[in-house]
């Protein structure tokens, strides 16, 4: 007996509103009475983190610990659950079995499959989650086939991510390898029921990897966001004074200040240069996967001084940080990727000596226009457990003259003969990163005249009906206004409902939302059912590797105590 998952023409990852189409390959060498086979597609964003102690816990954590002092806890949360039950077909089905099973004849059998990748998490919707599993499938899914909920395949049950915190934004992308405290990961799970109480069920399951689409951009303004740093060099200290003839009876004694009696500077001390340097990004700061840094780089010449002034190392550095969360309990690991390193620069920063105070001059870009970002780079995402965000740093070597070469410069041992040089750093405090896959046009539309659409299990034709949506045009749209500012904070807003029993209130009474649980404007779920995915041969997908290996065992450690 085998088992293996063939998908149909496989690209490098899948993104939202991709099918993930195949078949299933079942080997038999003999004879075998087959339940039914059911194809799931998961995602799952799991982290584990150790209980700290009371007294050496760094971060302040509110309610009590998930667990005694050092033990390790788990959270795992269902970003993706669609089942497919691709066997008995109607052929078998049509055949009564008192015994609930069908057999099989010895040989290769193949079940297709086909599944649709929607655009936000199921996780964030308790209405959907609450339909799926349960013990007995009691009002879940395909209820009433089995004591699993499916003819004897065990399925989830959604009653436990009620018990979790969650958020409704866009699927996270595939991220795994590194740590061993949160992964995200994507894969088909197939389980072959075989009915017996002695006989146990077949199962096989294949990793793929994901990236989402981006979210929608904001219009290009013009405006640019900029971290700038002005700085002037110290000024020389003045040459070796030449021998007198006669010093014992020289009746004037040097200055250590470089000025004469009558307190005028000499003209071994000159003026020192002093330039602003500052590095520009489009505003707001998005970086793109794959493509270069839009970065600008300009200086301003701030003294009169005839000084040459050059630029001569340049370093950019990618700051990731990955805070993750289990239950109560919080941790933050960074991560660095070095684009750009360039030591060997001598760019003058001045178009010419006799420029005038304040003129701006932008540098040449051919230093790091070039260089995309690395494929190990995740874009920016929030998902239930993990967050990703970024920024940017920037690192210039700037000299006062133009650096010399090695028999006595930089390299020389004399630092008499260097040049004086200044290493600024200028940083971007928080930068997004897009996928670069760009959505549908008809997505873009929806998601800049909705609200964020809520994720659900099973797409139903009451989506586009939801109060919480924009209404068109109508007779009592003008009316609205018209009343008392007073008013309005009485009414409550119509939304539709998402409470449930089994789901308590995770805010203190009269407590807003957090910035935690604030969805951006996302695309509508019902609208991107009857849509095409990004990648139908418009355009070419981007190199990913967010993952060390889709198919590898998972890291993560275990709960335990």
């Amino acid at each position: 007996m085998s088992i293996r998952i063939a998908l149909d023409n496989q690209p490098e990852f899948y993104t939202n509103l991709d099918y993930v189409s195949g078949k299933i390959i079942l080997s038999l060498n003999r004879h075998e009475q087959i339940g039914n086979i059911v194809v799931k597609l998961e995602g799952e964003s799991t982290t584990a983190l150790q209980v700290p102690h009371p007294f050496d816990d760094p971060n302040p954590r509110y309610g009590p610990p998930p667990g005694p002092p050092g033990s390790v806890v788990n959270e795992s949360h269902k970003l993706l659950y669609k089942v497919q039950q691709v066997f008995p077909d109607e052929y078998y089905a049509s055949s009564s079995n008192p015994y609930g099973a069908h057999p099989l004849h010895p040989g290769e059998h193949e079940f297709p499959f086909r599944f649709k990748l929607p655009i936000n998490n199921a996780c964030s919707d308790p209405q959907a989650m609450s339909k799926i599993g349960g013990i007995a499938g009691v009002g879940g899914f395909g209820a009433g086939g089995g004591l699993f909920g499916m003819g004897g395949v065990r399925v989830m049950d959604g009653t436990k991510q009620l018990l979790l915190k969650h958020v409704t934004r866009t699927l996270p992308p595939s991220l795994t390898g590194g740590h061993m405290d949160g992964e995200i990961r994507y894969y088909i799970k197939v389980t072959v029921q075989r009915p017996g109480f002695l006989k146990e069920n077949w199962r096989f399951q294949a990793g793929f990897k994901f990236l989402p689409i981006e979210p929608p951009r904001p219009k290009k303004t013009g405006q640019e966001a900029f971290a700038r740093r002005p700085f002037t060099f110290r000024p020389r200290s003045p040459g070796p004074e030449k021998k007198r003839n006669n010093p014992f009876f020289s009746s004037k004694k040097a200055d250590p200040s470089g000025s004469d009696s009558k307190g005028r500077l000499s003209a071994d001390v000159t003026t020192a240069p002093a330039v602003e340097l500052s590095a520009r990004l489009p505003h707001p700061p998005i970086l793109t996967c794959n493509k270069p840094v839009p970065l600008r780089l300009v200086c301003k010449k701030l003294v009169n001084c005839p000084d040459e002034v050059f630029l001569v190392s340049f370093q950019m550095e990618l700051i990731g940080s990955t805070e993750v969360r289990c239950h109560n309990i919080y941790s933050r690991r960074v991560n660095r990727w070095v684009l750009v390193s360039d030591t060997n620069l001598c760019i003058p920063l001045a178009a010419s000596p006799q420029d005038e105070v304040d003129k701006e001059v932008v540098l040449p870009d051919t230093v790091w226009n070039n260089i995309a970002l690395p494929n190990t780079v995740a874009p920016s995402f929030v998902t239930c457990n993990m967050i990703r965000r970024y920024e940017l740093e920037v690192k210039l070597g700037v000299s006062w003259g133009k650096p010399t070469t090695k028999s006595g410069g930089i390299f020389s041992k004399d630092s008499s003969l260097q040049n004086p040089q200044i290493h600024l750093p200028l940083h971007f405090q928080d930068v997004e990163i897009f996928s670069g896959i760009t959505p549908p046009p008809e997505l873009l539309e929806t998601a800049r005249t909705s609200r964020p659409g809520r994720a659900t299990f099973n797409m139903g034709p009451q989506l586009p009906n939801r109060p919480d949506a924009v209404p068109g045009p109508s007779a009592a749209a003008p009316a609205q206004p018209q009343r008392p500012q007073a008013q309005q904070p009485v009414q409550p807003p119509v939304q539709p409902p998402v409470s449930d029993p089994l789901y308590p209130p995770q805010l203190a009474p009269g407590q807003s939302a957090p910035n935690y649980d604030d969805a951006p404007p996302s695309y509508d779920e019902a609208m991107a059912e009857n849509l095409a995915g990004p990648f139908d041969g418009l355009q070419e997908r981007p190199a990913y590797s967010g993952v060390t290996n889709e198919n590898a065992p998972s890291q993560i450690p275990r709960e335990k105590s």
